[in-house]
């Protein structure tokens, strides 16, 4: 069986306001295993990015990790990413689990050439090291993005946004992580543009054999990079499949929504959303989150939230229209008999 690299286990982080508590991330439990590429989809504000920067221990005030653990490694050399003091967090950070933010644009200082702010990356984990081996280090990761060395001497701003994009992977894997975690690599970026930041992730990330969580709202996207997906609602993973399971037999109603609102060659001009709006995480409803816009709800929906269906080949789902086991439960939208229509 393939080596779990990161384990997730009941992860929770909330933000404090003047309106009330909001939990941006409730309960998620996740295992990645050695070089896969996991997908995380979600509307925006299903806590996607939270989760992600709970993992790189970047929540600040008024946010707060509240449970969990994150556990990191081989069975040789284990961590608890959320246990880790504040100086042992400042280790880990590129050497074992690397960001590449959401907006390139942005991360990057602009009064900084790019070969210092590469540089300074490394120097906290390799203070023994001359300069010379670490401007090694950063010309190898800047070829290997495919990006020449003279980028290393220009400013931000000299730079395009794919060409920023870049910069930022290829800092993310200066000290070779086990995990990546890509936030929205692709977003303001044209199609073309996308294709090739796309292509530089899974390049390097088999090139390092690195584990990659994917974040971002193109489903059609994860059916071509990912080899399993993650869907997230209102703080929660509502469902984890392999993609051929989701894009052929998705469980969860919001996992059925998200694919039948991708475009389709058979349905050309025709758009297909998603009723209702995302729920304020200050005032969630009751039971199961997803109720008030699910056209397979049923009374339980509304009271109780639904447990835990683990099915034979791994995949699982929260949802009331399956048992413990993963099959159609007796009894609801999906196995009483549908109206045939002439």
């Amino acid at each position: 069986m393939t080596q779990a690299v990161l384990e997730v286990s009941n992860l929770g982080v909330s933000y404090y306001t003047d309106a009330g508590r909001t939990r941006a991330v409730d309960g998620v439990n996740l295992t990645l295993y050695a070089g896969e590429r996991l997908g995380l989809v979600g509307e925006s504000g299903c806590g996607k990015s939270t989760m992600a920067l709970a993992l790189m221990r970047m929540i600040k005030p008024p946010g707060r990790i509240e449970s969990g653990s994150a556990i990191i490694g081989d069975e040789k050399d284990r961590v608890d990413l959320l246990k880790l003091s504040e100086a042992e967090m400042l280790q880990a950070r590129l050497s074992r689990i690397a960001y590449i933010p959401q907006g390139a644009m942005n991360s990057l200082n602009p009064v900084m050439r790019i070969s210092s702010q590469m540089l300074d990356a490394m120097k906290a984990h390799l203070p023994k090291a001359s300069n010379a081996e670490l401007m090694e280090r950063a010309e190898e990761s800047i070829a290997s993005v495919e990006l020449k060395r003279s980028v290393m001497h220009m400013y931000p701003h000299e730079l395009s946004g794919g060409m920023k994009q870049r910069v930022c992977i290829a800092i993310g894997i200066l000290l070779s992580p086990k995990v990546i975690i890509a936030d929205e690599p692709t977003s303001a970026l044209d199609v073309v543009v996308q294709r090739q930041v796309m292509e530089t992730i899974v390049r390097v990330q088999e090139k390092i054999g690195a584990t990659v969580i994917l974040i971002g709202h193109d489903m059609g996207l994860m059916c071509q990079i990912t080899s399993r997906v993650a869907v997230m609602y209102a703080g929660k993973l509502v469902e984890l499949s392999t993609v051929r399971e989701m894009f052929s037999d998705p469980m969860h109603p919001y996992a059925k929504a998200l694919i039948a609102s991708l475009p389709s060659l058979e349905n050309k001009g025709v758009f297909r959303g998603i009723p209702g709006l995302a729920p304020s995480l200050l005032r969630l409803p009751s039971g199961c989150v997803f109720h008030p816009r699910c056209e397979y709800a049923m009374d339980v929906c509304k009271t109780t939230a639904p447990q835990q269906a683990v099915t034979p080949s791994g995949r699982y789902v929260f949802c009331h229209l399956y048992d413990e086991h993963g099959n159609k439960a007796p009894n609801t939208p999906l196995t009483k008999a549908q109206p045939v229509t002439v």
